[in-house]
């Protein structure tokens, strides 16, 4: 069983199909925590609602590394094997990515490599605006230079002419949790080749 850290900042919906996939079985794994620099964040409630050590750390006024400390120091307590970030809207530092090389990955909401570096809904405005035919999502590994980890699991769906932001992105969040479940079963067939 893979231990499993999660950090977000904003709703956490992925969140619910990882859970969802926990308690059928079909994802060997367990969240052993949810950590959130936003105190009013959803993703702390859901994790509150699952029985989920959940804690808010706040990362204003403060150095970044300092920041990632505090977060390491909770994820190193917990045991855990793979850290998750879902919707976190913070860049961590060198240091920490080094440290946590190969056991981190995030979801990007587009196919990476294309709209890397941007968040939320500015890449469904930018697919929209290029008048992509195609776009989905992407679970990569976290590396220093962000969005150009490499690529774990990619998703794809159709982008249709009449496509606003929003039917864009549940299109696309759709596709997140099932990209992260796949992403996660991958990463414990690689973690445990490497112990």
């Amino acid at each position: 069983m893979i231990r499993l850290g999660v950090l977000g900042s904003t709703k956490g919906t992925d969140l619910v199909p990882i859970l969802g996939a926990i308690q059928s079985g079909e994802l060997s794994a367990s969240v052993e925590v949810v950590i959130s620099n936003n105190e009013n964040s959803p993703i702390l409630e859901k994790a509150k609602n699952a029985e989920i050590p959940s804690f808010f750390i706040d990362h204003k006024n403060k150095d970044r590394t300092i920041f990632d400390s505090e977060i390491e120091k909770i994820l190193l307590e917990k045991n855990v094997d793979l850290v998750l970030l879902i919707g976190f809207m913070r860049i961590l530092s060198s240091d920490f990515v080094e440290r946590w090389g190969g056991r981190i990955i995030n979801v990007h909401p587009s196919l990476l490599p294309k709209h890397a570096g941007g968040m939320n809904n500015d890449v469904h405005k930018a697919v929209l605006a290029a008048k992509e035919k195609e776009t989905g999502c992407t679970i990569h590994l976290v590396t220093a230079k962000v969005d150009r980890g490499p690529i774990v699991v990619q998703k794809k769906c159709l982008v249709f002419p009449e496509d606003t932001v929003e039917t864009l992105k549940k299109r696309v969040q759709l596709l997140e949790g099932v990209a992260f479940i796949e992403a996660i079963n991958k990463m414990r067939g690689i973690l445990k080749n490497e112990n």
